[in-house]
């Protein structure tokens, strides 16, 4: 079944004849009578009654015009869409794990732009959507991070799915504590030393293994845990509640620095950041623009780049 051959339905419910359906397509009778049998046999159906006085829709017909009336429709969207002269807006898509340098990078791109219309998506979301979004195509990159503890488990789910994942940058374990904690004005930290406090952590969902989470270690035991979705809420439960999260230590202006200090974490493990995309996509022009800036913010931020 042909757009051409849904073409020559309409236009002969139309003109209400064969003959005259030919004379508007420019196409001989036998050629548009050929194309409408060979469409019905292949639908198994008859759309037209032919008799002496002419022809007719059948019950059947009268079903299959709507639909094929739908689809022309929809192609026209679709021809109007892509074939208009005037630039496409620029669309581009990021899905990542909580974190302010992806965020950063994204303001850089946007105000790079110099299209006058675009329509671009940031999604800070749980490890496994954003997974899934990659995957999907709902989103061109996702940033996540690897360990020695989660790569085996992730690296699967990634090759089952046929994403790539781009090694960017690999950064030690901090932790994000507030400046009034007493522990603020020591040089190094050690997960002992955070006991007493609360230990906050990005939920996973009904998905919430421990290979998921967005923090690369996490206290064996914590009799003081607040999970939570969004960044906002950590940082000012990190506030309020003098508690702590594990991070890579990349901060910037939204962090609230006079409130909020990140200290190095004493431990063996580290996280490979870096961003994920789906092998069977080319990247947009805006997605490598985003991929530029967020190279830039890294080293901005004094960490080596490891695919620049």
């Amino acid at each position: 079944m042909t757009l051409l051959q849904l073409k020559y339905i309409v236009k002969i419910v139309e003109c209400g004849s064969m003959n005259e359906a030919s004379h508007e397509l420019y196409v001989s009778q036998p050629a548009l009578s050929s194309s409408v049998k060979e469409l019905e046999n292949e639908l198994h159906i008859e759309i037209f009654t032919r008799s002496s006085q002419g022809i007719a829709l059948t019950v059947d017909g009268a079903e299959f015009l709507t639909y094929a009336r739908q689809v022309l429709d929809q192609a026209a969207l679709l021809e109007e869409r892509y074939k208009n002269a005037k630039p496409r807006k620029q669309l581009c898509a990021v899905s990542t794990q909580h974190y302010m340098f992806a965020v950063e990078a994204f303001v850089e791109m946007i105000n790079s732009t110099k299209s006058d219309e675009y329509e671009f998506t940031i999604r800070e979301t749980r490890t496994k959507d954003i997974i899934t979004q990659v995957a999907n195509m709902l989103s061109e990159i996702g940033i996540l991070y690897l360990s020695d503890f989660n790569k085996d488990v992730i690296g699967k789910l990634l090759r089952e799915k046929h994403l790539e994942f781009h090694p960017l940058f690999r950064a030690p374990l901090h932790v994000f504590i507030a400046r009034s904690n007493p522990l603020a004005a020591k040089r190094k930290l050690t997960m002992d030393d955070l006991k007493p406090y609360p230990f906050i952590q990005y939920e996973q969902g009904e998905d919430g293994s421990f290979y998921f989470a967005e923090e690369a270690v996490w206290p064996e035991h914590s009799p003081k845990q607040i999970n939570v979705t969004d960044r906002a809420t950590i940082l000012n439960f990190i506030i309020g509640l003098n508690g702590y999260t594990v991070c890579t230590g990349i901060d910037n202006g939204d962090l609230n620095n006079e409130k909020i200090v990140t200290v190095p974490l004493e431990s063996d493990e580290t996280m490979l950041l870096g961003w994920i995309s789906n092998e069977r996509a080319k990247l947009s022009h805006a997605a490598e623009t985003y991929l530029a800036k967020l190279r830039e913010v890294v080293a901005t931020h004094g960490y080596t780049l490891i695919d620049a």
